[in-house]
């Protein structure tokens, strides 16, 4: 009894042997294989460059209406918030009093070529009396002198009809630019100054606009640099183009021109003001508005962007990358970035075309692994 036991004990023993060998050989084939990371292969192309920055819109004119002679407001010839004309009346103050100084200064200007005609007259008789000694020389000089004098006054008294006329015409305050005014701080019945500081009312040219936006002193010196270097190929003053983010996120549709860089630091700040000009036809961007605008800092011939993915930091902050090098072993890169574009990196230095960036499985590998390199999508499935 005891010997059959053991007999099938022994057998029992000899089967699971026999069974766990093929599992144990499957098992150490699967630690033999190299492991699947998922690989990019690092391209260079041509890249437009630009810099996203804060900014803040204005009104391309401003133009404060201030009226020029006193008086009375009778009239408000505008609806607040509307369009206006270059030259379009706006309020009109009261003219009598303008009106009455002008038909003064008329009726003194027709008194003074009166006089003037009078002593003309006098001074030719007395030009040809004195030829034949009828009138002293002294006479005649008088009456010379006496119809200068009279031509002096026309003179005077003509500007001083124009000077009437002036202040008439200013008595309907016209508008000095066309665009969109504001509220008006009077209403008929206001009596108003030709020094008063308030004005009447501002008008704002909106068909365009000016975006001003703030960049570090420190990125425009690098740029310039990267230019002076050859390193990017700038679009011009007169060609960069900029594109804006409106408030809620949304992009605005007509993009807009740089046109010029300020010549000064701000000292609080440490930046410079750049400024761009937009169309506005629908009048979307109002003055204050805050934007982002994304303005063309130049192009980069040969740039390399690589996914996030593929790049790391090290225990010392350095940015790192693991590529497969020869003999499919991994080889780690220390790379310099220069921005985050979309989901990609701009790489500037450590890594080359045809390089084949490991962006998948980056968990299982270690340097000088063996790996086999597959494109992402087609990585087996369970593998990391």
């Amino acid at each position: 009894m005891k010997i059959n036991v053991l007999i099938g004990l022994s057998l029992t023993a000899l089967l699971l042997w026999a069974c766990d060998k093929p599992a144990a050989s499957t098992a150490a084939a699967q630690q033999a294989a190299p492991p699947e990371v998922g690989v990019v292969a690092v391209a260079t192309a041509p890249l437009a460059l630009s810099t996203e920055l804060p900014g803040r819109v204005s009104a391309l004119m401003v133009s404060e209406v201030r009226p020029q002679v006193g008086g009375i407001v009778l009239k408000r010839l505008f609806v607040e918030g509307a369009d206006v004309t270059e030259g379009q009346v706006l309020y009109q103050i009261d003219p009598a009093t303008y009106q009455a100084e002008l038909a003064s200064a008329k009726a003194n200007l027709a008194k003074a070529k009166a006089t003037a005609t009078s002593l003309r007259s006098k001074a030719q008789r007395y030009k040809e009396l004195v030829a034949i000694n009828a009138v002293a020389k002294q006479d005649y000089d008088d009456a010379v002198a006496s119809m200068d004098a009279a031509n002096a006054d026309i003179a005077a008294d003509a500007a001083a009809v124009d000077s009437a006329q002036i202040n008439l015409d200013y008595t309907a305050v016209k508008a000095p630019i066309s665009g969109r005014i504001g509220k008006s701080s009077v209403t008929p019945g206001a009596l108003v100054t030709a020094s008063q500081t308030t004005a009447l009312a501002t008008i704002q040219q909106l068909d365009q606009v000016y975006v001003d936006v703030t960049q570090s002193s420190i990125e425009f010196l690098r740029l310039k640099r990267d230019l002076a270097a050859g390193k990017i190929v700038g679009a011009g003053a007169d060609r960069a183009k900029a594109k804006l983010t409106l408030e809620d996120g949304s992009p605005y549709a007509e993009a807009g021109i740089l046109q010029f860089s300020d010549v000064t630091v701000d000292e609080g700040t440490g930046s410079i003001t750049l400024r761009a000009v937009f169309p506005n036809p629908d009048h979307d961007l109002l003055p204050g508005m805050y934007v982002r605008a994304s303005l063309e800092t130049g192009t980069l011939d040969n740039a390399i962007l690589v996914p996030q993915a593929g790049v790391t930091r090290d225990p010392k902050g350095q940015a790192t990358a693991l590529v497969v090098g020869a003999e499919d072993k991994v080889e780690q890169r220390i790379v310099t970035t220069d921005r985050a574009i979309g989901d990609q990196w701009l790489v500037t230095d450590g890594l080359k075309a045809g390089d084949r960036l490991i962006v998948d499985g980056l968990q299982k590998i270690a340097v000088g692994m063996v790996v086999k390199p597959v494109a992402p999508a087609a990585k087996s499935a369970g593998t990391s």
